[in-house]
């Protein structure tokens, strides 16, 4: 039964993190109360065991749709799983909760800024030349990858976003492009999951292939749909995301 709980909720994960990220809203809880005296390090490295494979298999549909900044992306990539690493470490020197309360603040000034912008994202009009554009990604890889590595919740948001308001994507292209950094930081993350074992391999499979299947639906929705469908529901994740951060830092005892 436990099996079949975390997988059908992997595969909810993996279509909602293939439209715009945030599928750990939802495989996460899913496996904290399935697995409640589990260590949540361990419960963490099982959802990335998943979690890698989606996203992994999103931006391989999303490339032989949407022409791909490769010469932007790769570089950001590699900065990104830079940035994760680095954020992990950090961990060890500062405590991360210093940003819990804060999280909340943020994500609802990026939810009015998207609102008020109503054709933010709604057209693909790139900003920069090639080199420029290398740079400027590679820089939202890094920070955003540190964040991811440090902290995490709302990392595929602010993503999205930063390719969206920085870049000058539709929200089609930035997601697309999003899910690139985010298969490099799972994986990054994952392996050091591994290497202190901390995955539950015996759940891993079956789980990564509902998310692969949730994956595969939800990317054809997004292409399907377009920009405007993709800028809804960043908009409803982004939501989701203020009303869970906010019950953790204010309201969960």
């Amino acid at each position: 039964m436990e099996l079949l709980i975390v997988s059908l909720a992997s595969l909810l994960a993996g279509l909602v993190d293939s439209i715009v990220g945030g599928g750990g809203l939802i495989l996460i809880p899913a496996l904290f109360s399935t697995f409640p005296s589990a260590a949540p390090v361990t419960l963490l490295g099982t959802n990335k065991s998943a979690s890698v494979w989606g996203t992994a298999f999103a931006t391989l549909q999303y490339s032989r749709k949407v022409h791909m900044q490769w010469h932007a992306l790769l570089p950001a990539a590699v900065a990104g799983v830079i940035g994760s690493l680095s954020g992990a470490w950090s961990v060890q020197l500062v405590d991360p909760s210093i940003f819990r309360k804060a999280l909340p603040f943020l994500l609802l000034l990026l939810l009015g800024y998207t609102l008020a912008k109503k054709e933010m994202g709604r057209h693909h009009a790139p900003r920069f030349g090639p080199r420029q554009a290398a740079w400027a990604a590679a820089a939202i890889g890094l920070v955003i990858g540190f964040y991811d590595g440090f902290f995490g919740p709302g990392t595929g948001s602010f993503l999205v976003f930063a390719f969206v308001r920085i870049m000058g994507y539709d929200f089609l292209n930035a997601s697309a492009s999003a899910k690139l950094i985010n298969t490099a930081t799972n994986f990054s993350a994952l392996v050091l999951f591994a290497i202190q074992g901390q995955v539950w391999w015996h759940l891993a499979l079956a789980m990564a292939l509902a998310n692969i299947v949730g994956s595969l639906v939800g990317t054809r929705l997004a292409l399907k749909h377009g920009a405007g469908f993709v800028r809804i529901v960043f908009i409803c994740v982004v939501g989701a995301l203020i009303v869970k951060t906010s019950y953790d830092t204010w309201f969960k005892i």
